[in-house]
């Protein structure tokens, strides 16, 4: 709208003082048409807006927002005022001091990425202006990492409880700033500084977790080798259990016939003493590769 007044007064200036000028006064109805080129100069420039990339155009008239243009060159009402609202990913960095469940100070170092709704833009600027991340974005997230501190002991910040709080800082934030255009992508905790004495007896207890761990380890595995080894035994003893029970006298005698016959069959050398203590043969072994039987 600067620009169109300017080109007005410009016009006006051209007509006005033109006559004074002693090259128009020659041509007196140059200075008309001066004016109307000057001013069609300034309203083709006013008409066309460009909005550059990863930004959206808020349209202001009289005072009043009426609309949104995206990125790229628009005709629009000369007249009008364009601002500029990024809707890039932003980041907002916080350092804060903030008490744990138990009372005790806690230094969180936290960032938190967002970007601003383009469909939304012109309500934020109609009801926040350009510059809501300080009058919004800020003090809903220092106001975010203290209410979700507060309901955490230390050790679920340097634990892998971080994870389960980011997520509440996010859930917390998403609902206070989604409704006012601005999406929250992620928060990301960065660092943790606790008391050094809440450190020691941190790492202290987690020593001892893990010593426990690892000796409940050991103790199943030898659990579980015991109960191997009694299986085994079971096995063993079931073994000699049913072949006693199959053994007999007569079937051992029928056994040390069919070797006997076998072995007097067989083309080696040997002696074969039916008869002994027990019933069954006696085989002497007096094969010789060509000697006599004594050397």
């Amino acid at each position: 709208m600067s620009l169109v007044l300017f080109g007005v007064l410009l016009a006006l200036a051209l007509i006005i003082l033109g006559r004074n000028v002693p090259l128009i006064q020659k041509f007196p109805q140059i200075r008309y048409v001066l004016a109307i080129l000057v001013l069609a100069v300034t309203v083709a420039v006013s008409t066309a807006k460009v909005v550059p990339p990863g930004n959206v155009g808020v349209l202001v008239l009289m005072g009043k927002v009426y609309g949104t243009i995206p990125e790229g060159v628009h005709l629009v009402n000369p007249l009008a005022n364009m601002e500029l609202m990024s809707v890039r990913t932003k980041e907002v960095f916080e350092h804060a001091e903030a008490p744990s469940k138990e009372g005790l100070n806690v230094a969180l170092e936290v960032s938190c990425l967002y970007h601003l709704k383009a469909s939304e833009a012109a309500d934020v600027y109609r009801q926040v202006g350009p510059n809501y991340e300080q009058v919004v974005v800020n003090p809903q997230f220092r106001a975010a990492i203290r209410g979700i501190t507060v309901n955490h002991e230390a050790k679920d910040l340097y634990t892998s409880s971080r994870e389960l709080i980011s997520n509440e800082i996010f859930k917390d934030l998403e609902g206070n700033l989604g409704k006012r255009g601005i999406v929250v992508e992620t928060i990301l905790l960065r660092k943790v500084d606790l008391p050094k004495l809440v450190v020691e007896a941190i790492n202290a207890k987690l020593a001892a977790d893990q010593q426990a761990q690892q000796m409940r380890f050991v103790l199943d595995k030898e659990r579980q080798e015991a109960e191997r080894k009694r299986i085994e035994a079971q096995g063993i003893q079931d073994f000699q259990r049913i072949i006693s029970q199959g053994l007999s006298e007569q079937l051992l005698r029928w056994k040390g016939i069919e070797t006997t016959r076998a072995l007097a069959e067989s083309n080696n050398s040997k002696i074969i003493i039916v008869g002994g203590k027990d019933g069954l043969p006696l085989i002497l072994n007096t094969e010789t590769t060509g000697g006599s039987p004594g050397k």
